[in-house]
């Protein structure tokens, strides 16, 4: 269901509000160039400072954008289970294909209480559910043990994001569960190594600015082409790395996108933008892509 490249998609901002226009684009440019699907209201798209009102206009503007043309795999995750639920119902309505939910954060539950989370939820919505795995945001992990359980007792249940930053978690997982429940990389960088160990595509976030060439790439190892992989793998790798050590996710690929033209670099506090050196380096990345207007 989730093969492919669906693209993180950023939450553009003018003045504190959402620019719909510039979201609009976004979708489009990322269907116009063979992407999958898109994530909104992500860890990409600033989830957490959304208001309530905003993360539904947000799924129900990609739903219509969208139109068919790609998957909307809906981010409706929270560290309240009623408020997951309640989001996760909407993105239902909304007619989002299915919906992402992150490992709660800063509550730190025990395994049983990930499990009885994501049960709960599930049990409330028809929708395919993809969990989401970051212990560098949210300290635990969504063990292979509890991945098991909840897709062995709720069917919707049937993917993982996986943004642990290690391929053998990848293998793990692979050999603990069926072939049906599909394995996406959370890490641009590790795509490759991901696909090649039997994850069957990614959740990006340097697609929102080189949607083409993630498609590329992945195409090329779903289809076997390993060497023209790496070759595209090679050339991007530069910009995956700076996107992820530059500062924080979404505040380089902001400001990339800011440098590209395609939105502005205005996040919400806490995040603030790059410093002048970590900019000054971003831009040598995008002029060595060629994606600076000026080139």
């Amino acid at each position: 269901m989730f093969e492919g490249v669906h693209t993180a998609l950023i939450t553009p901002f003018v003045d504190g509000k959402i620019d719909e226009d510039s979201l609009i684009e976004i979708i489009n440019n990322q269907f116009n160039n063979n992407i999958s699907g898109i994530v909104p209201c992500g860890t990409t798209g600033e989830s957490p400072t959304l208001t309530n009102a905003e993360h539904k206009r947000i799924i129900e503007l990609s739903v219509q954008v969208a139109g068919g043309k790609g998957k909307v795999i809906a981010g409706t995750g929270s560290n309240s289970t009623r408020e997951a639920i309640i989001m996760t119902q909407y993105a239902q309505e909304a007619g989002a294909d299915a919906a992402l939910l992150v490992c709660p954060y800063y509550n730190k539950p025990s395994q049983e209480g990930l499990y009885q989370h994501y049960k709960s939820i599930a049990k409330e919505t028809d929708l395919p559910i993809m969990l989401y795995s970051i212990p560098g945001r949210s300290v635990i992990e969504i063990t292979v043990e509890t991945q098991l359980r909840l897709h062995s007792d709720c069917p919707n249940i049937i993917a993982m994001k996986e943004a642990g930053g290690n391929k053998s978690r990848v293998m793990e997982i692979r050999k603990a569960l069926p072939q049906k429940y599909e394995i996406l990389s959370g890490d641009d960088a590790l795509t490759v190594e991901f696909i090649k160990n039997g994850a069957i595509g990614v959740v990006s976030v340097a697609s929102n600015i080189i949607p083409k060439k993630l498609s590329e790439l992945v195409d090329c190892l779903l289809n076997n082409k390993i060497a023209e992989a790496e070759n595209i793998n090679a050339f991007c790798q530069p910009l995956f790395q700076g996107l992820l050590s530059l500062d924080t996710n979404p505040i380089p690929i902001k400001e990339a996108m800011a440098l590209c033209e395609m939105s502005t670099n205005e996040l919400r506090l806490p995040l603030v933008g790059l410093n002048e050196a970590n900019k000054s380096e971003l831009v040598n990345l995008l002029a060595e892509l060629n994606l600076l207007s000026n080139n």
